[in-house]
């Protein structure tokens, strides 16, 4: 796998720290409150793991699984489909979606839109790596890790073609990998 990756933009040490950091500031935002972390399935999942630790107040978890990509580094369609939706009642809930990556945007909001019918007190966003540039659609993350520009990356949860998630790192995978589809 490492002789895929060209070149590593965040350390193990490095995403320990902005997971820190980012846990440090939801809890003191979340303190009182009825706090929900909504894992976006897959790539979100390790991020979760560590973020949860992280943060010091009460909190609920729940999983959504939404497909948009495929086995494919673009989403032309703009289709997002749910295949495991959420357990837990919203309602009065403050619900923090928690995510590997903003890119688009389509997909989260997508996501906000259904879950804003179930009455939730509140839906923010929570994203290890935000691409602003790739952005198609207007929603910005209120809790945002790091900014990573318009390359493929991997690790720490994030893959192509189901692979390359338990890379401790956040890497850029080289074109030759995935161009060859």
């Amino acid at each position: 796998m490492m002789s895929d990756i060209e070149k590593i933009y965040y350390s193990s040490e490095e995403l320990s720290a902005i997971v820190k950091k980012l846990g440090e500031q939801i809890s003191f935002d979340y303190e009182g409150k009825n706090l929900l972390l909504v894992s976006i399935l897959k790539g979100s999942v390790v991020f979760m793991a560590d973020l949860m630790r992280a943060i010091t107040v009460p909190c609920e978890i729940d999983f959504m699984c939404v497909s948009s990509y495929g086995n494919s580094t673009e989403n032309s369609s703009g289709a997002v489909r749910i295949l495991k939706d959420l357990d837990e009642n919203l309602e009065g809930k403050d619900v923090l979606l928690v995510e590997d990556i903003l890119d688009s945007g389509r997909t989260l909001s997508y996501v906000i839109s259904v879950l804003k019918t179930r009455n939730p007190k509140s839906i923010r966003i929570c994203t290890l790596l935000d691409k602003p540039e790739r952005r198609v659609v207007d929603l910005t993350a209120d809790y945002s890790g790091a900014q990573v520009p318009d390359e493929f990356v991997v690790g720490y949860g994030l893959d192509y073609a189901e692979k390359y998630r338990n890379l401790p790192f956040i890497g850029v995978l080289k074109k030759e990998i995935y161009s060859e589809d």
